[in-house]
Formats: structure tokens, C-alpha cells, sequence
């Protein structure tokens, strides 16, 4: 194995895998509806990557030192035969962890089969228990309670399940305590997510974020916190646990706090770039070297090369310049996932 390291010497080390362009969301921070409406063209079947091509991308990412595989979308459900591919990723000699993003609308139907082929996590995003504020955050495509259901069949079915809450100031902040309650009871893990500049068409301001020590402080006046360590080099979430028992909540804060010196993660979006940054300008084709003559080595060599020149570190330089000069060109995050 050639455990590749960029110009930061950070390795190679989490895959996330976009598997459609398309949801049945209209997240305003993600997919509004004045931008992704009827007429909005998504990519043909013959663009996205099939299957096979993910599969020997996976294969290929491995021998890099990549371990951990998290598939996203658009809504990654939406993929036809999903169960599938996540079965075909599952045999990869390599793989250690197959973990899946999903607005879970669709999550009670598939649970079961995507623990049968070999998923291990889901991260679920809710972002309000308050079926009207949620409805609205959404574009008004999916109910709470439809979300609850799929998190706990999840839950249910072995799955380990996170719950993502991406909080912006005067739309969902008021509910920072209440989903601190709710989840704490039910003991699944929630994660707070600061509301980051992704993307070209979610309108983001400095002044929309709430910043993880607002969000801290609110839930240890709920019920006090205390720090605990990171599971692993490199992971994004700040973790905490309540005093009284081991349920924990995490906050991924890249506008406050940023994590870029630790980032082992590269994302291949639904027609097969490659992109070293969530918030990347521009990819890689891989599609093209997928569907050329060219084989393993010489792709391998290729995605090697991306990886060793790469010394993103947005988060760190995020300023003003910085965000006006990237606003023209940000790769979409309905594009390459969260």
C-alpha cells in the first residue's frame, strides 16, 4: 500500500462517495428551490458513475490508504439498488467502515438491507423537531416524523446513528435545547453543524452562523457537558458528553474553529471528479480516466499526484477576499455531499 500524504503531510485516510445529484429535499443551505426547481437539469444516467466504476475507484483508493467509505448524494436513497453497491464496497479488501448521509425520508424502507450489505453508520439531517419550521427549511418535501421513523428502524436494525442539525441564526437556533433534549432521551448521538459557505446558491452571510461556543453553552445550561476525545486523528466534530450520562453531542464548526490541519478526506462527486476540499473550485475528472484505456496504475499514479499537491486549507484562510473570489466557482454541495 502507498500511503500517500499532501503538502501539509496529511494522509489520505476517508472516501466520500457522491452517488446522485438529485434529492427529494429542497434544503435552503444545500438545494434551494429558486435554484434546483422543475426545469433544473440534473445529470443523465450515463454521467453519474456506475456501479463497477465506483467499485474500482474504492479499489484504487485503498491501496492510497484510504479506510473509511461515507456515501453521499444529493439523497444517496435515490440511487437505484443502493444495498447493492454498498454490498460490493463492503467485500473490498481495505475497507474498514461504510457509513452513509441521508435526509432519511426514505430511510424506514432501506434500513434493514443497507445493514444487510454491510453499512455500519448513518448520519441523519434533521434540522428542526417543529414539523412547520422543518417543512420550511426543506422546500416543504418532508415531515419529522417520516425522518424519526427511519432514524430509529436504523437504530433498530443495528445501524449506529448520528443526527445532523445544521443551525443558522434566526431560522432553527431556537431549537438547539430542544433537539439536545430529545436526542439525549433517545441516546443517539447529535451533531450540530456551524451553517458553512458551500456552494454558489445558499445566500451565506458571517452573520447567519451561530458559533459552537453559543451552541455549547445553550446545551450545558441544559444539561452540563464535558469534553471528550476525538475517536480519531483527523475527525471533524468536537465531542462532548453529558456529565450524567454517556450520550454525546458534537459541533463541526469550519467557520469558528476551523479542523483543515487534521483533513484526511477527498470526495468524488456524482459524475466522478475528484475534489480535495468541501469547498473546492474545481475537480478532477475521473470519469474520463475511467471510461479511457488507461488502467489501475496509471489512475492510481494520477489521483497520487492530486493528493500530493494538494494543500487546501479554506477554513483556515476563510476571509473576506477568500469567500468573493471562490463565491463565482464553489463546486455545489448537492453535488460532492456534506
Amino acid at each position: 500500500m502507498n500511503n500517500v500524504k499532501d503538502q501539509l503531510q496529511r494522509p489520505l485516510r476517508d472516501l466520500r462517495i457522491s452517488v446522485t445529484d438529485r434529492c427529494n429535499f429542497r434544503c435552503s443551505y444545500c438545494m434551494p428551490a429558486e435554484v434546483f426547481g422543475p426545469d433544473y437539469a440534473f445529470l443523465p444516467n450515463d454521467k453519474i458513475l456506475s456501479f463497477e466504476e465506483i467499485e474500482r475507484l474504492v479499489k484504487i483508493f485503498v491501496s492510497l490508504g484510504v479506510e473509511k467509505i461515507r456515501i453521499t448524494g444529493g439523497e444517496p436513497l435515490l440511487r437505484k439498488d443502493l444495498p447493492t453497491l454498498i454490498r460490493m464496497i463492503h467485500a473490498v479488501d481495505g475497507v474498514k467502515d461504510i457509513a452513509m448521509t441521508t435526509n432519511g425520508a426514505l430511510l424506514k424502507k432501506f434500513a434493514q438491507p443497507l445493514k444487510d450489505a454491510g453499512l455500519a453508520r448513518v448520519s441523519v439531517s434533521l434540522d428542526s423537531l417543529d414539523e412547520d419550521r422543518f417543512f420550511e427549511m426543506n422546500g416543504r418535501r418532508g415531515k419529522v416524523k417520516t425522518v424519526l421513523e427511519g432514524i430509529e428502524k436504523a437504530a433498530e436494525v443495528g445501524l449506529q446513528v448520528k443526527i445532523n442539525m445544521v443551525v443558522k441564526k434566526g431560522v432553527n437556533d431556537q431549537d438547539i435545547v430542544q433537539m439536545a433534549e430529545f436526542f439525549k432521551e433517545k441516546q443517539h448521538i447529535l451533531r450540530y453543524i456551524e451553517y458553512m459557505d458551500v456552494g454558489n446558491s445558499n445566500g451565506w452571510r458571517l452573520d447567519d452562523v451561530v458559533s459552537k461556543k453559543d451552541i455549547v453553552d445553550k446545551v450545558n445550561e441544559f444539561s452540563p457537558l464535558q469534553p471528550a476525545d476525538p475517536n480519531y486523528k483527523g475527525e471533524v466534530a468536537s465531542r462532548f458528553e453529558y456529565k450524567d450520562q454517556k450520550t454525546e453531542i458534537g459541533v463541526i464548526s469550519s467557520v469558528t474553529d476551523s479542523f483543515c490541519s487534521t483533513c484526511s478526506r477527498a470526495r468524488i462527486s456524482a459524475e466522478g471528479k475528484l475534489y480535495t476540499c468541501l469547498f473546492a473550485t474545481k475537480g478532477t475528472d475521473l470519469r474520463e480516466l475511467l471510461r479511457g484505456e488507461l488502467n489501475d496504475e496509471a489512475i492510481t499514479e494520477s489521483i497520487s499526484s492530486v493528493w500530493e499537491n494538494r494543500k487546501d486549507r479554506y477554513s483556515d484562510e476563510r476571509n473576506e477576499q477568500t469567500i468573493q473570489e471562490r463565491r463565482k466557482t464553489k463546486i455545489e454541495m448537492s453535488h460532492i455531499g456534506g
